[in-house]
């Protein structure tokens, strides 16, 4: 599914999305992060900040200028620590005082399995981590952050990261990296466990939405129909792994080769990093086995 080309709002400007509701996009274009950051201000008195976004000063800039009289900003909540997400929370929280929220610090919820490979030097890839990252005040899956005129329902959605978290403001989610619009989320072992994503993903399907907002890209319009589209996505990948494997076994790497025929060379280091994830996955569901201790070059076949 490919990005809407009309969504592309001035980075720094404060747009209104609904009463209550704003949206500044931080400077940070890129493959990753499409048009960059978006970061959330909720509130019309006390404001919460979600996702201030990378350590760039303009963008800085850009929030405390959005604070209009009479409002000040009380909470940073940060739904995983990432390098666009969360560096910007420190500086943010020094300039105005307000304490920083979140799930933990940057190992906090990894999934044993992706502990384990994580001991074992598998080394993590995609938009990098926030290593520094602390917040003031942890939260808890199905803890209320009150505000004085909104509240947040944290929703712990491991799966993109294990300190991910989404936010739920009555029937409208913040969604953060785990369902966006322009993309699928990066699931990339051991900072992603593909188990975890997709549990995550069937727990927000199971809640009715009418909006998604998400951490980068346009309002999804269609929670329902977007959920469905990642699980089935994911589900297509998984049934071109194990069709792969029925044919002969092969590391991550040969699989992305087979399966990944029309990726450029350049990519294919992110190919088999997915179909890693996959395999972790499908060896936890006592579908695929390997003939070493679970590695990125390890050998698999398939048990049914």
């Amino acid at each position: 599914m490919q990005a809407p080309d009309n969504f592309n709002p001035t980075p720094g400007k404060a747009v209104e999305l609904q009463p209550g509701l704003r949206r500044i996009l931080a400077p940070n274009p890129s493959p990753m992060t499409y048009r960059g950051t978006n970061t959330y201000l909720l509130g019309e008195r006390d404001l919460a900040v979600i996702d201030p976004g990378p350590l760039l000063d303009d963008h800085l800039s850009a929030i405390l200028s959005a604070v209009q009289p009479g409002q000040r900003i009380s909470h940073i909540i940060v739904t995983h620590s990432h390098l666009d997400h969360s560096p910007l929370a420190a500086p943010l929280s020094k300039q105005t005082g307000a304490p920083v929220l979140a799930f933990g610090g940057p190992i906090a919820g990894r999934s044993a399995v992706m502990t384990t490979l994580a001991q074992r030097g598998l080394a993590g890839g995609g938009e990098g981590i926030d290593t520094a990252f602390r917040p003031d005040i942890e939260v808890a899956d199905g803890e209320m952050i009150p505000g004085d005129d909104w509240q947040l329902e944290v929703i712990h959605t491991p799966g993109h990261l294990g300190n991910h978290i989404a936010l739920a403001w009555d029937d409208t989610c913040f969604t953060a990296d785990h369902v966006m619009g322009w993309a699928s989320s990066l699931v990339s072992p051991p900072d992603g466990d593909l188990t975890d994503f997709m549990n995550a993903c069937h727990r927000l399907r199971a809640r009715g939405w009418s909006v998604f907002h998400a951490g980068h890209g346009a309002p999804i319009t269609d929670p329902a129909g977007r959920l469905d589209w990642l699980i089935n996505h994911r589900l297509t990948r998984e049934a071109q792994i194990l069709a792969a494997l029925s044919e002969k076994p092969g590391t991550a790497r040969t699989l992305a080769e087979r399966i990944y025929t029309d990726t450029p060379s350049a990519l294919l280091p992110a190919a088999e990093r997915n179909v890693f994830a996959h395999l972790v996955d499908l060896t936890g569901k006592s579908q695929v086995g390997c003939d070493r201790e679970l590695s990125v070059n390890a050998q698999f076949f398939r048990l049914s």
